[in-house]
């Protein structure tokens, strides 16, 4: 064990592709920590021996079928004042890789849970791919099919955020041809092998993207970031007055304060307005509805 008096669960960042990438605090906690828990222990010991630290047998697995399962386990080395590193097979653990879960449980727990920040994927790929990257979310992977994946690519291209979504490379002319047929105009950066010897970053529309990769036979991690929807325009006077008398339409009782706030909520107009022109259309269309109540 540490000479520690408290033990702490550090999260790890580790290569995505250069070994250059390890911080020399990164190695120092690889180095002293009682417990390594890792996706993969034969790429874990492959990395450390790469850099001249012993593996010994401080090597555990932890993946997405099994971390529920090591919870006790690292818990208890904690407790004890273990160091118990997290690594993920490359980047930053916890972040479309085990991890998240297990330092939620050691944090509500009141165990000391802290990261050596580094390379990750995600970020390196939303820094080069040219698109805004001051409001984003990570999409992470895909569900493969069904309607699931229907919905989150629908929710994925109507957000108006920059979008980051990790793909296997086997699945990204499918991919990229579905986002596409949504939106061919759409910018895109496929970024496939970063910080690595062939490490490739193509930006330019979806449509454009499905015709490039879609005979294309890749390899190695690819990560694709998506351009945000466009910002819709403000609502005009007659969108307002349209949206009032398909709301009457829908609901002919009811009164102008209902009818208001379905409009402002939908339009994201004032409701204020939307009263007004729900008066003006009452006024003009007479006896079509009635007050409900108002």
């Amino acid at each position: 064990m540490s000479q520690e008096r408290r033990g702490r669960l550090v999260l790890v960042a580790t290569p995505i592709g250069n070994l250059g990438d390890l911080s020399p605090r990164a190695r120092d906690v690889l180095a002293t920590a009682d417990l390594i828990c890792c996706e993969d222990t034969r790429r874990t010991r492959a990395l450390l021996s790469a850099v001249g630290l012993p593996a010994g047998n401080r090597l555990l697995s932890l993946h997405g079928h099994n971390e529920s399962a090591r919870l006790d386990r690292v818990a208890g080395a904690v407790a004890a004042g273990a160091t118990v590193a997290v690594v993920s097979d490359a980047g930053t653990p916890g972040v479309s890789d085990p991890g998240a879960w297990l330092a939620a449980q050691l944090a509500a727990a009141g165990e000391t849970v802290s990261t050596v920040p580094g390379p990750s994927s995600v970020l390196g790929a939303l820094v080069v791919s040219g698109l805004p990257t001051d409001r984003f979310g990570v999409e992470g992977f895909l569900p493969r099919k069904g309607t699931e994946r229907r919905r989150r690519v629908a929710a994925l291209m109507e957000d108006e955020r920059t979008s980051v979504v990790l793909e296997a490379p086997g699945r990204v002319a499918a991919t990229l041809a579905e986002l596409a047929a949504a939106d061919p105009q759409r910018p895109v950066a496929v970024v496939r092998e970063l910080t690595k010897l062939h490490e490739e970053v193509w930006r330019g529309p979806l449509g454009e993207a499905a015709s490039e990769f879609a005979d294309r036979e890749l390899r190695g991690e690819v990560v694709l970031v998506i351009g945000g929807a466009p910002g819709r325009a403000p609502a005009g006077e007659a969108d307002v007055e349209t949206a009032v008398r398909a709301e009457l339409g829908a609901d002919p009782s009811a009164g102008p304060r209902q009818v208001a706030e379905r409009v402002a909520a939908a339009l994201g107009v004032p409701r204020r307005r939307a009263y007004e022109a729900a008066l003006r259309v009452r006024a003009g269309d007479g006896p079509t509805a009635s007050s409900g109540g108002d």
